[in-house]
């Protein structure tokens, strides 16, 4: 199976990710194949696994779900995240498939989420990237002509400053000398 390339997808189409591809559970099949007597032990959980993980993208931050009897959810703000790794082996390459591995500062080795079975990988990453850089880094925005400060404005505030001063430094005086007494 030729690995096809796949469109950049859009931001307002990662925010609409909720699941992921069902080719997810074809590579947990395959997988387990390379050692049979695991189908028995982990075939269950994984067919679970896939079937109840659930993704959203919000304007926040990302939250990843899964679980029928023990339910998980990892939820991570974009101002959370330090690095993103993309990892794959050789039956997710062939897939198209890729993981997502989203590490923040909370001290732990591995990635506190991974976001598997998405066919956009690489589009995920960089939307997270610039996510992760827009609230670390705050645009700066132009301000309205409205809302800009004219020159008489700069003055007046500067002689109220002054104003503010001379009270303080003459109140120190005052409580000064009455500490003198």
């Amino acid at each position: 199976m030729p690995r096809t390339v796949n469109p950049p997808l859009t931001d307002a189409a990662i925010l609409a990710l909720e699941r992921p591809h069902r080719d997810l559970l074809k590579y947990y099949f395959l997988s387990m194949l390379v050692f049979p007597p695991v189908v028995l032990v982990a075939g269950l959980p994984m067919y679970f696994r896939y079937h109840t993980m659930r993704y959203k993208f919000t304007d926040e931050g990302i939250s990843m779900s899964w679980g029928i009897l023990f339910r998980r959810e990892t939820i991570i703000n974009y101002a959370r995240i330090q690095d993103i790794h993309l990892r794959s082996n050789l039956i997710e390459r062939w897939l198209g498939l890729a993981r997502v591995l989203v590490q923040t500062a909370s001290g732990n080795a591995s990635a506190e989420m991974t976001i598997e079975g998405i066919k956009e990988f690489e589009s995920v990453r960089d939307f997270l990237y610039a996510r992760m850089r827009g609230v670390k880094e705050p645009s700066r925005k132009a301000v309205p002509a409205s809302a800009a400060e004219t020159p008489a404005q700069n003055a007046e505030l500067a002689a109220a400053l002054r104003e503010v001063a001379q009270e303080l430094r003459a109140t120190r005086i005052a409580l000064e000398a009455n500490r003198g007494h």
